[in-house]
């Protein structure tokens, strides 16, 4: 079966050759840490200590690792970190945010055998730590190989995921027998992996990660610095809308248009990828309003325009706490909704889509809380018209929005601790460093 595995996967490289490389001429994507990809990671200063493995997706992972990073430097001072990512968003974050931390950041290598044994060989590492639940066949068999132990950190397998497991079940299983543990977010994960393969014995619940990582001092300068350059003040709240997609950006303009026409108010645009800033930005320049770039000069018109494109990576947390209000995006595409708990952590009062299944639990608990309001299933056009009155009655009533947010500032503190919990579980793996092995 693992045959058939790298046979589809040196296919799938070839078939998406000509689209990976039309990509890379165009937004330079995929050409950044190409060696890397193959397996070829300069040397980098462990001094002859172990090394932990962190590997995390993209954005939203690396931004979780955060508390862990931190635990692990605290709670097992003798071990090297090397973080790896698989996209290029993911790689500009996990470098700014783990400079000080990791010893390197690097691209996770294709999955053939030669290149992951090349990357083995570069990292040596005594412990892989995979952030959710991505899981690479050829990685994982290669780290059982040479005895490597991986563990599963704030694992999550959403309904989407679970259903197309299982029709693969039988290679899933022995996928996961390569796992040493799996420390699942909650116990319906936790039933989902064990239901694919992985024994009982080895699996945990932990909680979130994301409550620990959404409450943790990194943003205080930026937020004051972002205030000041776009004069964001009560007189004229801000508008946020974070992580979307298309259609939600023009969804989101459609509602703002209606609503300043009534009252002094302004729009923050974050879309979820950086490829979709230039799209985003004609909207913008067709929606007659004034509007400017946070990548741009600071300027004049950044004090009193409509709107403005936030066209940075890794800085959305910061604006949390300006906004008045937050919609998370990815929830009116059908896209599975975004991470709530970074708004929430800073009481701000949170809006959603119906399509949150990526994190329905963590929804769900906000929603019976009423720390959150959620739209229905509604067409575009609709979601823009409930969004605009739904809008309007929280900028129209502060004590509302005050509550909404403390409730779910309240819940995020109420389940804070997954870090905690995490180590513990780690300390079977982390606790006696081995000395350092060249494979």
């Amino acid at each position: 079966m693992y045959f058939v595995y790298s046979l589809l996967l040196t296919l799938g490289f070839l078939v998406l050759l000509p689209r990976f490389l039309f990509d890379a001429f165009r937004h330079g994507k995929y050409v950044a840490g190409f060696c890397e990809r193959l397996g070829s990671i300069s040397l980098f200063e462990s001094q002859g200590r172990p090394v932990v493995w962190i590997h995390c997706v993209s954005v939203g992972e690396s931004q979780a690792a955060r508390p862990l990073v931190r635990g692990i430097r605290q709670r097992f001072p003798d071990y090297v970190l090397v973080i790896s990512t698989t996209t290029l968003t993911g790689q500009n974050l996990a470098r700014e945010l783990f400079k000080s931390e990791a010893a390197k950041v690097f691209y996770f290598p294709f999955d053939w055998r030669w290149t992951v044994r090349r990357a083995l060989k570069a990292i040596n590492p005594s412990a892989v730590l995979i952030m959710e639940t991505e899981l690479w066949p050829g990685f994982l068999r290669e780290c059982h190989t040479q005895q490597i132990p991986v563990a599963i950190v704030n694992g999550r397998i959403s309904h989407q995921s679970f259903r197309r497991y299982k029709w693969i079940s039988g290679f899933v299983s022995r996928v996961l027998e390569c796992l040493s543990v799996g420390i699942m977010q909650t116990e319906t994960d936790a039933e989902r992996i064990r239901s694919l393969g992985l024994s009982p014995s080895k699996v945990f619940v932990s909680g979130n990660l994301k409550f620990d990582g959404g409450t943790m001092p990194s943003s205080n300068t930026l937020a004051g610095e972002l205030r000041q350059r776009f004069n964001i003040a009560i007189k004229a709240p801000l508008i946020l809308a974070a992580s979307t997609h298309a259609p939600e950006e023009r969804v989101m303009l459609e509602a703002f248009q209606r609503l300043r026409s009534s009252q002094k108010i302004r729009l923050m645009l974050a879309p979820r990828h950086p490829g979709r800033f230039a799209d985003v930005a004609s909207l913008l320049d067709s929606s007659g309003l004034t509007w400017t770039r946070r990548s741009n000069l600071a300027s004049p018109i950044d004090q009193t325009c409509d709107a403005i494109l936030l066209d940075t990576i890794g800085e959305l947390p910061a604006i949390y706490s300006l906004a008045a209000v937050v919609f998370v995006g990815g929830s009116i595409a059908n896209n599975g909704g975004h991470n709530i708990l970074e708004p929430a952590a800073v009481g701000a009062a949170i809006v959603t889509g119906a399509h949150t299944q990526n994190f329905d639990g963590i929804v769900r608990v906000f929603a019976e809380n009423q720390a959150i309001i959620q739209l229905p299933l509604l067409s575009d056009g609709q979601a823009a018209s409930a969004l605009g009155n739904l809008l309007t009655e929280l900028l129209t009533d502060k004590q509302r929005r005050y509550e909404l947010g403390q409730r779910a500032k309240h819940l995020v503190e109420q389940n804070q601790g997954a870090t905690a919990r995490t180590l513990d579980l780690l300390d079977s793996l982390l606790e006696q460093p081995p000395l350092t092995v060249n494979r």
